[in-house]
């Protein structure tokens, strides 16, 4: 059952404990909205506005009438903003306190968006498609942090994908992260992304590395459609003490470098997809990332994309795209890279999923 008036309820007990009225936004799937929980508030926009900037800097700002606007992030993954309606001077001791007042909040919304509803209601401002709600409970957030690296992914159409999709998971020596193109239209991309996400994760959780998650997932597609539908996916391992990388490339994703102000793209020998004939031998290739390293991994709904005029999009406006988001730290890396990438269709509806996920490494010693 659905906590009565939960989010309300938040504002109200913040305004008991602190004696200032307070508004909670929740930003929208597309991350260009800040969407209010009161339903008589207006929607505030990402861009060019205070509160935006609050969401997308995660820094406190003050507007001009006197609000504190502070984000309200957990481990990186910003789920949007708490607004204080004061006009009292703020020293330096209560603006931290309302930044921890901000940090319970935002853990309370990540505990309370496994019991309701009621925070992905508020942030759909459309209908999805069922496709795409299925996508959606896959995904393992839309950022993450730690001293190693910060991270974010982003999908598109939000409210209508198909079988693109993104996952990590994280522990004490590693980061592992797939990108998967999925093929196909509707419910039946979907299903059998979920498929092998789920064979992928049954093996990771199961301690299994790289090479047994692909060989599961290849065996689990292979058994449910005989080579019929198949799952293109990009595998990386992440030893987070020392930058070196195990990568299994089974199909179209790619992976493109900035290091000190170049770009390049890091090719592995292609292997087939999983699922093509559930017996394939995956081989493990490596590299190594460096302090202040950025990967940018997209699929291929984004580097195979044609502008109106038929010329692809990873041939130079994607290298562009990297260039002009380059100091924009990832969360707002793939925002605004999804934003270019919309706007290279020039109004018209991309015809395939694009997935963008951005890794900046932060681990070893920076160097010259």
């Amino acid at each position: 059952m659905e906590p009565p008036g939960l989010l309300s309820r938040a504002a109200a007990l913040i305004f008991e404990h602190t004696g200032v009225p307070a508004e909670v936004y929740l930003i929208d799937y597309r991350h260009t909205h800040l969407v209010p929980v009161e339903p008589d508030l207006p929607l505030i926009p990402v861009d060019n506005t205070p509160e935006g900037h609050a969401f997308a800097a995660q820094q406190i700002v003050t507007t001009d009438d006197g609000a504190l606007v502070l984000p309200l992030t957990v481990y990186g993954d910003r789920s949007g903003i708490l607004i204080l309606r004061t006009t009292e001077p703020q020293d330096e001791d209560a603006r931290e306190a309302y930044a921890g007042l901000a940090g319970v909040l935002a853990r309370a919304l990540r505990l309370a968006d496994a019991h309701t509803d009621l925070p992905r209601r508020l942030r759909r401002r459309a209908r999805l498609t069922l496709a795409a709600e299925m996508q959606w409970e896959l995904l393992p957030g839309s950022a993450c942090s730690t001293d190693e690296f910060r991270l974010a992914g982003q999908l598109e159409p939000a409210y209508a994908v198909w079988g693109d999709n993104f996952d990590w998971s994280i522990t004490s020596k590693r980061l592992t992260l797939t990108v998967s193109n999925g093929t196909g239209t509707g419910t039946d991309a979907a299903a059998l992304t979920h498929l092998a996400i789920s064979a992928l994760r049954n093996a990771r959780r199961s301690g299994g590395d790289i090479v047994e998650q692909a060989a599961l997932a290849d065996q689990t597609l292979y058994a449910a459609h005989r080579g019929s539908q198949h799952l293109a996916t990009l595998l990386l391992d992440f030893e987070l003490g020392t930058g070196r990388v195990r990568a299994i490339d089974a199909g179209s994703p790619r992976v493109y470098r900035l290091r000190g102000g170049v770009i390049d793209s890091v090719d592995f020998e292609a292997q087939l997809p999983l699922g093509m004939f559930g017996d394939t031998h995956y081989s493990v290739q490596e590299f190594t990332v460096r302090y202040g390293d950025r990967l940018i991994v997209v699929s291929d709904g984004v580097h195979t994309a044609e502008s109106r005029a038929g010329e692809l999009y990873g041939k130079s406006a994607l290298v562009q795209a990297i260039r002009d988001t380059r100091l924009q730290p990832p969360s707002e890396a793939v925002r605004g890279f999804i934003r270019r990438f919309l706007e290279y269709h020039d109004g018209a509806e991309p015809r395939d999923d694009a997935v963008v996920v951005c890794l900046d490494w932060r681990g070893g010693a920076p160097t010259e």
